[in-house]
């Protein structure tokens, strides 16, 4: 009877063994503020790689052959959708036979500028963003959906695994919520008048119409299009006009133009902003971390 008992006990310890040292399952992220919502709700049971890493633009990221496999090696790889991922990406995706997911499916996009946003590459590519916004990160109340979308995506690629993601789901829900009531009650306290921000490419669309902020931007969605002198010169003077005080620059873009512009109309840079990447400073080392950084930025300087 003893023996049984230690026998047991030790068919139980090898389970549970079995079970914690499991290998994570390794997962694809196509940019760094997917990663993390994946790292959140994956925790222990997933490793998660992101094609591209903090402070890197998705926008002129290009694909290597490692990529392609790392994408071969990996049993889910997690994309943004809406436009983000560039063709060949996706292709790739596809050609791999890898599971995928698209994080923002079911989300209801804001159209992109005048309908869509194309430019030319110097390298011979057209290079189309499609018709809507893909930015939709910047909103943390669409945020449950795209962490929902990855919760079911994880939960089909690891089964075992479903009851983990969905309690860490839960708890992430309530983080988003609490994103939520925090940038409510800093614009809130400031005048509708005063909530305009002045950034280097279009990425806070969902934000703006989230929170009542309006945005200028002297690029479009895609931080690779050029914006002409005239575009330049017509936000110099919306600038002046409405007495804009919130400029900032960008952790992705190199923030010369924005600089220019601010030089132009006396206004002061008010700080930088994290748009399309996580960073590998304390600002924005979490999606959580980098929506308050955000929105605590924008609100300091639009009170000056």
């Amino acid at each position: 009877m003893m023996l049984r008992k230690i026998q047991s006990v030790f068919v139980l310890a090898l389970l549970w063994a079995a079970g914690a040292f499991a290998e994570p399952l390794p997962v694809v992220a196509s940019f760094s503020i997917l990663g993390d919502v994946a790292a959140q709700i994956g925790g222990e049971r997933v490793r998660v790689t992101n094609l591209v890493g903090a402070d890197a633009d998705a926008h002129a990221y290009r694909l290597t052959a490692r990529d392609i496999q790392t994408i071969g090696n990996a049993k889910l790889v997690l994309l943004n959708g809406l436009g983000l991922e560039k063709a060949d990406i996706v292709r790739a995706v596809k050609q791999s036979k890898t599971a995928y997911a698209e994080a923002a499916a079911g989300i209801k996009p804001i159209k992109a500028e005048a309908g869509g946003h194309h430019h030319h590459h110097g390298d011979g590519h057209d290079h189309h963003h499609g018709e809507f916004d893909p930015h939709v990160w910047h909103d943390p109340v669409l945020m449950r959906q795209y962490a929902a979308n990855v919760a079911a995506a994880l939960g089909k690629a690891d089964p075992a695994g479903k009851a983990h993601y969905a309690a860490r789901l839960q708890r992430y829900h309530a983080q988003l919520q609490q994103l939520d009531q925090f940038a409510r009650q800093q614009f809130a306290a400031i005048p509708a008048a005063q909530r305009k921000v002045l950034t280097g490419h279009h990425s806070f669309g969902y934000l703006g119409k989230r929170y009542g902020v309006v945005f200028l931007a002297p690029q479009g969605v895609s931080t690779e299009a050029e914006p002409s002198a005239r575009t330049v010169a017509a936000i110099i003077r919306q600038i002046k006009q409405q007495g804009l005080k919130a400029v900032f620059t960008e952790n992705i873009k190199d923030g010369r133009m924005v600089a220019r512009i601010a030089q132009e109309t006396g206004v002061k840079i008010g700080g930088k902003l994290y748009s399309d990447a996580l960073s590998k400073d304390a600002g924005a080392r979490s999606y959580a971390d980098m929506f308050r950084h955000n929105v605590r930025t924008m609100a300091a300087a639009m009170k000056q």
